[in-house]
């Protein structure tokens, strides 16, 4: 009986210390869902003076705990059997690699996606763009956008962390409505 205990209590131990817990994801399965992801862990805010977008070595980027965070939110997305009709990134690095550690297939490059950080972008135009082509997508589809804090708040009025994403439908009258939020911790 001792025994028992003792390996109850740890792998209740391994489990809590590995980051391991139920995650409800089921929101990510409802047809029309729009599903906003901030990048996973990249340890700093904005990005390094010479900050190029064509060059990653410019900018902040993942580090190996946000790596794993991408790869272990897509793990648990396709065991539950979710899958996007699109996935959109930012053209920043570390949008771009969170997307493409989450084991999907293809990653679309989108532009108004990108951080508009320290005045980098335009708010209110891309805000606008990434509305017009969410309303252009067919009412049923599921798509996934993974992007910036920035970009997160001015389309959902929410802020999300690091890998965590904020689900959405569309709004009567447009816009988008918060309907649920997922935080896998890295």
């Amino acid at each position: 009986m001792r025994a028992i205990l003792i390996a109850a209590m740890i792998s209740l131990v391994a489990g809590l210390t590995s980051g391991a817990r139920a995650q409800d994801i089921s929101a990510l399965e409802r047809p029309g869902i729009v599903a906003l992801m901030r990048h996973a862990l990249a340890p700093g805010t904005g990005d390094p003076a010479g900050f190029d977008l064509a060059d990653c070595s410019t900018q902040r980027n993942l580090d190996e705990r946000g790596r794993e965070q991408a790869r272990r939110i897509g793990r648990a997305m396709r065991a539950d059997g979710v899958h996007f009709d699109a996935i959109w990134s930012s053209e920043w690095c570390r949008a771009r690699e969170t997307a493409e550690l989450l084991g999907f297939d293809e990653v679309v490059e989108e532009p108004a996606l990108n951080s508009f950080f320290a005045g980098r972008g335009d708010r209110a135009a891309q805000t606008v763009e990434i509305l017009k082509l969410i309303e252009a997508q067919p009412t049923g589809s599921r798509l996934l956008l993974v992007s910036h804090q920035v970009n997160i708040s001015a389309l959902t009025g929410s802020f999300a962390g690091s890998g965590e994403i904020i689900v959405t439908r569309r709004a009567d009258g447009g816009g988008l409505e918060v309907i649920d939020r997922i935080a896998i911790a890295p």
